[in-house]
């Protein structure tokens, strides 16, 4: 939880910090605000009130006090503010219409033609953003935003720089021009860090200082918090943990470098493990399975399956280690559509390694979860890069000198 200033000239920084202290809890008192952010009973009763008189915050009930009058509850008003989120795989694009605590209201998935053109998807993309306002019955004076959620690289301008699974997107302006056809403003960011930032709005994290998520989808990313800060990097492009190397002497990766996290713990890579594991045997249909069918094997106790989604786990628990020993986070997150029915596999194979391997295993524990909206992570997530944009305490809104 982020701690307020009761410094001058930081109001505005003061009223994120008291409106992340709500929205992170399920129902907090004006007493508990104070306790958990450092500020002045005072100064927290002068944020709630107009925090109270923008719509953003209602009183709903009250708990015990340990002395005097009973403290009076306060939860985040859900439906003052919406957000679309929309991400974009290569092969289809999801939509999720969320509202301020980010709870999905409503979700569209609809497909990516093969080889369609980048202004024919973004236009694709404006369009089912508007159906599903539309169809939901939310007026777009409760829009705050479209977020988007796709794959990166970007530079500062939200604009793509060689996607590597996307040829014919390099420099598409991709942000602008979904502004431009939405009419919203929009907030984009590559969808490993989006996942995580929706795990901190409406996820497991939304208490934790320094956290990783590490996202699992047609490629493997990561996002991460650290001090109760999203992390990007000098060039907004940190947290690649796909191109951790694990096995030296491993495949070619896409980045130049061998044995990456994504080159052996893809979905393709885990099929072609499929394939590989019947070599010199018997053969059989599962030999052509595709990674759903493998995972769903893998997840009803089928030998070959569980041994290939076995040692992809373990070449991620690998990577897992050297990222808990760099970052001695709290939590490592585990989310994206590649976890489809194999999230507890891997989940009990990175925890073993996190609780035994690590090197400060004896100071502290750190916890290996598997998110509880790993499906629509990145979609969920890109609607709470709107939310997070528009209310998250930031520490680049405090004056550089505070006299």
């Amino acid at each position: 939880m982020q701690q307020g200033t009761n410094l001058p000239k930081v109001g505005s920084y003061n009223r994120a910090v008291v409106l992340e202290a709500i929205q992170a809890s399920d129902g907090i008192s004006r007493v508990q605000i104070a306790a958990v952010t450092g500020l002045t009973a005072q100064t927290v009763s002068v944020i709630v009130r107009r925090l109270l008189e923008e719509g953003l915050v209602v009183e709903d009930g009250s708990a015990p006090s340990s002395g005097g009058k009973p403290r009076t509850i306060l939860r985040v008003e859900a439906r003052a503010g919406y957000a679309v989120g929309v991400h974009f795989d290569p092969q289809e694009l999801s939509f999720v219409l969320a509202d301020l605590a980010g709870r999905p209201v409503a979700r569209l998935h609809q497909p990516v033609r093969p080889g369609a053109r980048p202004d024919t998807v973004i236009r694709q993309m404006a369009t089912a953003s508007r159906r599903i306002l539309r169809e939901a019955g939310v007026p777009d004076a409760k829009v705050l935003g479209v977020g988007l959620a796709c794959p990166g690289p970007f530079d500062g301008a939200g604009v793509m720089v060689s996607p590597p699974r996307l040829p014919g997107w390099d420099r598409v302006p991709i942000e602008g021009l979904l502004r431009e056809y939405t009419r919203f403003p929009v907030t984009v960011d590559n969808d490993a860090t989006a996942a995580a930032i929706g795990e901190r709005w409406a996820g497991i994290a939304r208490s934790t200082p320094s956290f990783a998520y590490l996202y699992l989808g047609t490629g493997i990313g990561g996002g991460l918090f650290l001090d109760n800060q999203v992390y990007r990097g000098r060039s907004l492009n940190a947290a690649e943990f796909g191109h951790i190397t694990v096995e030296p002497d491993g495949p070619e990766c896409y980045c130049g470098n061998r044995g990456c996290v994504e080159a052996v713990c893809c979905p393709s890579a885990i099929e072609a493990a499929m394939r590989a594991s019947g070599a010199g045997g018997r053969s059989d249909h599962a030999d052509h399975a595709d990674h759903a069918a493998i995972c769903a094997a893998a997840a009803a106790g089928e030998p070959r399956a569980r041994r290939v989604i076995e040692r992809v786990a373990g070449r991620l628990a690998d990577a897992a280690v050297s990222l808990v020993n760099m970052l001695d986070i709290d939590l490592l997150v585990l989310g994206g559509p590649a976890l489809r029915e194999v999230g507890e596999i891997y989940r009990a194979v990175i925890a073993r390694a996190v609780s035994g391997r690590t090197l400060a295993r004896r100071l502290h524990a750190v916890r290996v979860e598997t998110s509880p909206i790993a499906a629509d992570a990145a979609a969920i997530g890109a609607a709470s890069l709107v939310f997070h944009a528009t209310y998250a305490p930031r520490l680049g809104t405090l004056p550089s000198r505070q006299m």
